[in-house]
């Protein structure tokens, strides 16, 4: 698998990172807001972003009505409850997110949302951290044979293979993203080492990072080790309410990570040899050796006589030490660079 096709982009370490914003549910069942956030994100170049598909019923028992989690003081029922969009909001997120130009993608949370995401023919599926170890939600989604884009957070290198090895019976193409689920993420539990122990386990797959920790840093560093997707949540307002607008960009990181992701790929790459664009600057930097006072014919080349000075164009600074105790064959000014007939 060189790369991940997504509604005509491809996606792998020949092209630059896709950025996808999450949304999630960051509108808080407001679809004005979710339109916000949309054209906000088109406004900053952005190619992609990302809804939650949550339909309550089929999605939790009722035990998830005291389920309350880290980053929230309610439960994960009244959440959702809160946040749920019906399918003809949904719908018509799709349609408005794709008017724009940008790829509309979903996480469904059960198989009632994964078959209204197939409804919608969405070009891709992704598979949130906590459905990555959901065998039975993913062998459903296969069915449909769309590629998919598998979050690992609270996933080791086991788990994650089971879920891969479901995708590939299928042979269906598959990205994989480092996460860690902790909102908000510490640095120090980032591991982005984990990034290149995901590419050395599963060769060849586009692999990337969904980020919850603070800022955009951690993505950009993602970046050059390899990093093909980069996931994190986004909002127009961080004042807005939301269990995850603290560990959310605004518009404007947003615009910043996407230009930056591309500047650090593009620097990304190549080997340590020289440049034929460095010709001009070598032209002055380099140093030649030189007469630092008058020599006289007949008299010894030595550390009193000849040192290196810029600019290049003589007899390079490298053959220094083998011109030493060389006898010079003519007068040679003090100042002037040194010519290969000026001595033996």
């Amino acid at each position: 698998m060189k790369y991940l096709e997504i509604a005509g982009r491809k996606v792998g370490h020949d092209f630059p990172p896709l950025v996808i914003a999450e949304i999630g549910i960051n509108h808080e069942g407001s679809v004005d807001k979710a339109v916000r956030m949309i054209d906000d994100a088109a406004a900053q170049g952005c190619e992609c972003v990302k809804f939650q598909c949550h339909i309550i019923d089929d999605e939790m028992s009722v035990e998830a009505q005291q389920a309350i989690p880290g980053n929230a003081s309610v439960s994960i029922w009244e959440i959702m409850k809160r946040c749920t969009l019906t399918e003809e909001e949904e719908r018509y997120l799709k349609s408005y997110t794709e008017s724009k130009g940008i790829i509309y993608l979903s996480t469904p949370f059960s198989r009632a949302a994964a078959d209204r995401l197939q409804s919608f023919d969405v070009p891709v599926f992704k598979i949130g951290s906590g459905e990555c170890n959901n065998y039975p939600l993913l062998r459903h989604i296969a069915t449909f044979g769309k590629p998919v884009i598998i979050s690992t957070g609270m996933n080791d290198l086991a788990s994650i293979s089971k879920a891969v090895q479901i995708f590939e019976k299928q042979s269906i193409p598959y990205g994989l993203l480092h996460c860690t689920s902790v909102y908000p993420t510490p640095y120090h539990l980032v591991r982005l080492n984990a990034l290149t122990e995901m590419q050395q386990a599963f060769p060849g797959v586009p692999v990337g990072l969904s980020d919850h920790s603070l800022g955009i840093y951690t993505c950009l560093g993602a970046v050059a080790l390899g990093a093909c997707i980069l996931e994190k949540h986004y909002t127009s307002d961080r004042s807005w309410p939301g269990p995850d607008i603290a560990v959310s960009m605004t518009p404007s990181e947003l615009g910043e990570l996407i230009r930056g992701s591309k500047a650090i790929f593009e620097a990304s790459g190549g080997s340590k040899v020289i440049l034929p664009q460095e010709n001009p600057t070598i032209n002055f930097a380099y140093a030649s050796v030189t007469a630092i006072r008058p020599i006289q014919t007949g008299e010894k080349l030595t550390y009193d006589n000849i040192w290196v000075k810029r600019p290049a164009g003589g007899i390079p600074a490298d053959e220094f030490e083998q011109l030493l105790g060389k006898t010079a064959v003519r007068d040679i000014i003090s100042g002037v660079q040194l010519k290969r007939e000026d001595f033996e």
